[in-house]
This record gives structure tokens, C-alpha cells and sequence, in this order.
């Protein structure tokens, strides 16, 4: 008959918490990978696939809010080899308000196309330098009211909190309201990864997003987060391109190009450095934008009247160009 080892009471109790603590970090391990695998996610720098492949985005702009009935134009986007579109949204405030089930079905054209789905909500552009824009806060009450259109898309969604959130008065306040924006995303039971915008209409010339980032980064519990700046008229030389992009990467933080073109009314954007550059850093770049401009700013159009068979000069440039969308994209693994 074999003996039973007694063991201490206290020795019996650090044994017991010591397994109990084992189990915990293999039980939250297994966890963290399962969340991880679900969407799109940042990791040293880097945004991955839902597969934990590096994704670099090759996009184009889409003006869905102001244009609803051009459906077909996710897949002539698609045909053009573009791996991303960022589709244009309103929550109301400036224009009519994409409500649950519009946004299920771009959400569905999306994934129906194997294209990552980019979504913005417009209204904040300009806060506040432009009439009837709105805060961020607004934004994530816009995002939680189409929630239920977004959980579960995580693999193909990716949520751009809100376009250009800042103009040229009050972005000081960009830093904060960034990182409450992103906590309360978080609070609500978002996991998609995030885009924040940069402040000055998106172009950053004070280098507020620049200088702040990492904190902004670090407020985001699931540190899934990326930074976009819009490359116009401040970015008018190669140099600036290089200096801006190499900033983060050099910091480790993800930064992508959500919008740039060939010319605007603030100056000439060098455009062939944004794409080069992108291209040689591994990021992304999406450009504005697939048609419908107006206002004199038509000839960022980059198909004439949402016609793909009529790309204009801007619309060759960055699809069939050198470092262009055609050249240099790669689908998500997850298609």
C-alpha cells in the first residue's frame, strides 16, 4: 500500500496558486492569440492581417455619403488591382447620415470584392475652423450607433475615426480628444484596429500628431491604432515626404498616407515621392480620389464620371504609374 505525501498547509497553497497562475497565463495567452487572429491588428510597428501577415494598403478614396448610388464602383476599384478602399460616410451633421443598413451593405460590397474596408465618418473635417463640423465625441456616437454593422467584420473593416478631425484653430486639443476618442471606442467593444487622422486639415504642419503620437498610441489598450496624414500642398517636396514618413518609422509607430493627389488649391503635392517613399517603407497610401470631385478640385477625379475606362491623368498616374497601385499591391492573405 502506498503512502500518501503530506504536504504543509502553506506549501499546499503556493503550489495551488502557483498552477492557478499558470493556468491564467496559458488560458490569456490562448485569448490573446484568438483576439489577435480575429482582424487586422499593429504589432511592432506594423499593421498584419487577420492572418498575422504584414498588409501594406494600396487604396483609393470612395465618395459613397455624396454618390450612394455608384455601388458598382467598389468593384471597378477592385479591377485596378487596389487591395483598399476608404469609403466616405456622414453621421448627419453635414450630410445625409449613412444609417445601419447602408453601412452593413458597403460593408458587404467590401468583402464581396476582397477589398479591406476603410471607413471614415466626414463630418468631423475642419473642427473647428469649418461650419457645422463636428467633434471626435460625435464621431464615436456615430460609430455606436452602426455598431451592429461592424462587430464581427474585424478581419476586412478598419475604422477611421474621423476624417480630418482638426483644422487650424483648436488643434492643440487633437492630442486629447484623439486619446478619449480611441478609450471610448474601446469601452464600447470595438477591436477593430483604429485610424486617426491628423489634425490641420490632415496635412499636420504643426506636427502635432507627429510629436504626440506615441502618446496616443499608448492610450489605446489594445494598442491597435494607426496614424494617417494627408499629403497635399504642405508636402510639396520630396524631402518633407521622407522627413514625415521616416519620423514614425524610425519611433516604431504605424503611419499610413489616407490621402494625397497630384495637385490642390494649397499648393503641388509631390506625389511621386509619396507613392515612392510609401513603397520603399512598406506603408500604405490611398488615394483621393475615384470620382465625383467638384468645386474646382475635378481634376483629383481618377475616372471621369465613374467611369473606369476612363481614367484620367491622375487616375493613370497612381493606378498604372511607377510605384502605383497596379505595380506594387498585394491582397489581404485573409481573401
Amino acid at each position: 500500500m502506498k503512502r500518501r505525501l503530506r504536504l504543509p498547509a502553506a506549501v499546499l497553497c503556493v503550489l495551488t496558486m502557483a498552477v492557478l497562475l499558470t493556468l491564467s497565463q496559458v488560458s490569456f495567452g490562448a485569448a490573446g492569440k484568438a483576439a489577435a487572429a480575429t482582424g487586422f491588428h499593429v504589432a511592432n510597428g506594423r499593421l498584419l492581417d487577420a492572418n498575422g501577415n504584414d498588409f501594406v494598403m494600396r487604396g483609393i478614396n470612395h465618395a459613397h455619403t455624396w454618390y450612394p448610388n455608384e455601388t458598382d464602383s467598389l468593384a471597378d476599384i477592385k479591377a485596378t488591382g487596389a487591395n483598399t478602399v476608404r469609403v466616405v460616410l456622414s453621421s448627419g451633421d453635414l450630410w445625409n447620415r449613412n444609417d445601419t443598413a447602408d453601412v452593413a451593405s458597403v460593408v458587404e460590397n467590401c468583402e464581396n470584392n476582397k477589398l479591406a474596408c476603410v471607413l471614415e465618418v466626414h463630418d468631423t473635417i475642419g473642427y473647428p475652423e469649418k461650419s457645422g463640423a463636428v467633434p471626435l465625441s460625435r464621431a464615436v456616437d456615430y460609430w455606436n450607433s452602426v455598431k451592429s454593422a461592424l462587430i464581427g467584420e474585424e478581419d476586412h473593416v478598419l475604422i477611421n475615426l474621423g476624417n480630418e478631425p482638426f483644422g487650424n484653430t483648436g488643434y492643440e486639443a487633437w492630442t486629447e480628444d484623439t486619446s478619449n476618442a480611441i478609450q471610448r471606442m474601446r469601452d464600447l467593444g470595438f477591436g477593430h484596429t483604429l485610424i486617426a487622422d491628423a489634425p490641420n486639415w490632415g496635412q499636420d504642419w504643426t506636427y502635432t500628431m507627429r510629436d504626440t503620437a506615441a502618446s496616443v498610441f499608448q492610450a489605446d489598450p489594445l494598442r491597435n491604432t494607426v496614424f494617417s496624414v494627408h499629403m497635399y500642398g504642405v508636402f510639396d517636396t520630396p524631402t518633407k515626404v521622407r522627413n514625415y514618413l521616416n519620423h514614425f518609422v524610425d519611433a516604431g509607430l504605424p503611419i499610413m498616407v489616407g490621402e494625397f493627389g497630384h495637385r490642390h488649391s494649397d499648393g503641388d503635392p509631390a506625389e511621386d515621392a509619396v507613392m515612392a517613399t510609401a513603397e520603399s517603407l512598406g506603408l500604405g497610401y490611398i488615394g483621393w480620389s475615384w470620382s465625383g470631385n467638384s468645386g474646382g478640385v475635378d481634376y483629383l477625379d481618377m475616372a471621369r464620371d465613374f467611369d473606369p475606362n476612363q481614367l484620367t491623368p491622375w487616375g493613370e498616374r497612381i493606378i498604372n504609374g511607377p510605384n502605383g497601385i497596379r505595380e506594387t499591391s498585394q491582397e489581404a492573405s485573409v481573401y
